[in-house]
This record gives C-alpha cells, sequence and structure tokens, in this order.
C-alpha cells in the first residue's frame, strides 16, 4: 500500500485516508497550529460565522477529526445538539479526549461514519459543516449528497477547504512553503511523512473555487457562495438546500 492515500476520487481511497488520519492523530492538532501558523482557527470562526443567522438547533460536523470546528460552532451557535463524523477512529478518540478535558462531552457527540453513508435520517439536521475533508472524499459528489440528505429544506452546508492562490507572488510562495517546508515539518513531528507530501498533492488537484461551487449545483444545494481566505490559501464554501 502507497504511504498516503491516492489523489482525487479513487475507488479505495476512503480506506486509505483512514488509515493515514489512525496514524496522525496524536499529533494531529498540534500539526495544524504549527504548519498553519495558528490561522486554521481563525478560518474555522469564519466558516461558523456563516450559520450565526441560522441560528441551528442541530448541527452536524463531517470530517469532525479531533472536533476542531465542533467545538467552535458549540461556543459560537450554543446549538442544542452538535455531532461529529469522521472516518477515523484514532481521530475521534482523541477528540471524545479533547471534549471530556473541556467538560463538553454532555453536548457534543463524536461517531464514525462516512459522508456518503452517514448513519442519521433524511432531513435531521439544520446545518452541516466541513473542514479541510472534502477533498478526502473517496468520491466528492457522494459525499455532497449524503451531507444533503440529512439537511432538511432550508439547511445550510458550510465548508473550509484549502485552495490554490492565484496572484504573484503568494502562489509562488505558497507553492514553495507547502512542497519543501511543509513535508520536512510534518515528517519531524509526525511518524507519517507520507501524510504531509499527500497534503500539497491533494489540493493542487481538488477542483477549487468555481469548480467546487458547480459540484455544490451537481449536489442539489442553491444559493452558493465562495469566499476566498487569506490570499486564496484557504476558502470558504456556502450552500443551501431548496425548501
Amino acid at each position: 500500500m502507497p504511504d498516503h492515500p491516492p489523489i482525487g476520487e479513487v475507488e479505495g481511497k476512503a480506506d486509505a485516508v483512514e488509515e493515514m488520519f489512525d496514524s496522525i492523530a496524536p499529533r494531529y492538532d498540534l500539526l495544524n497550529r504549527v504548519l498553519s501558523f495558528g490561522i486554521d482557527q481563525y478560518w474555522r470562526s469564519r466558516a461558523v460565522r456563516l450559520l450565526t443567522d441560522e441560528q441551528p438547533t442541530r448541527v452536524l460536523d463531517v470530517a469532525t477529526g479531533t472536533a476542531d470546528l465542533a467545538i467552535k460552532a458549540e461556543r459560537m451557535l450554543h446549538p442544542r445538539d452538535v455531532i461529529g463524523v469522521d472516518l477515523s477512529a484514532e481521530m475521534l478518540d482523541y477528540g471524545r479526549k479533547k471534549l471530556d478535558r473541556l467538560g463538553l462531552s454532555p453536548r457534543i457527540s463524536l461517531v464514525q461514519g462516512d459522508a456518503q453513508d452517514l448513519p442519521f435520517d433524511d432531513a435531521s439536521f439544520d446545518a452541516a459543516m466541513v473542514a479541510f475533508g472534502v477533498r478526502n472524499f473517496e468520491d466528492l459528489n457522494a459525499g455532497l449528497r449524503g451531507i444533503r440528505r440529512v439537511l432538511r429544506p432550508g439547511g445550510r452546508l458550510v465548508v473550509l477547504e484549502f485552495s490554490r492562490p492565484r496572484t504573484f507572488p503568494i502562489k509562488q510562495l505558497y507553492s514553495w512553503y507547502s512542497r519543501h517546508i511543509l513535508p520536512r515539518i510534518g515528517g519531524t513531528l509526525s511518524p507519517d511523512q507520507g501524510a504531509y507530501e499527500y497534503l500539497p498533492n491533494s489540493v493542487a488537484k481538488f477542483p477549487d473555487g468555481t469548480d467546487f461551487l458547480n459540484r455544490m449545483d451537481d449536489s442539489g444545494f442553491g444559493e452558493l457562495l465562495w469566499e476566498p481566505l487569506t490570499f486564496g490559501i484557504a476558502s470558504l464554501y456556502r450552500g443551501t438546500v431548496p425548501e
């Protein structure tokens, strides 16, 4: 098996993604802070703010990882329920330890699952979020349709994902950092250097910007929004299930 998941939408990718995140779970939070210089927390706050006007009572966090975005949602939106879903059992274990430490276990629950086959009833959530996870879906459209299925009419999806800067010199600096510095730091702090070689390659192949909006449209979302963040290093996307 290769030392990282296949790039793009490839059959069997989900199993490889699960294995990769199981291996890096112990250092995942530290690596996020170091590799993004802490700005990933700001990006997550911006994502949750896109749901503020909706005042959702039941929120789903897909590809929750160690529950960073779920925690932001609970603290900023104060919904009745927040449920996080992830492929990786190890990531969820670390997420549960974090929730216990913060006293949030009663208000946030974490379950193992895949966006393509979510273990929830149709139209059972008011809002859904994905942070840095859609890039890892085995079938992007199927994952988006799976999320749409569990959202009620009028429910909103917010996606935060890495994207490709287009302007000089940010484009060149980002390319140099992601290909030469990021894998070295990741390999130093994590037992799986391949995971941090996978990251820039998967970003380069991901259909970002208007291409991703087209995927959301194909999957049944309307009222689409795309907002680049930090010179286009990341992007926010928003879509709504038609009523």
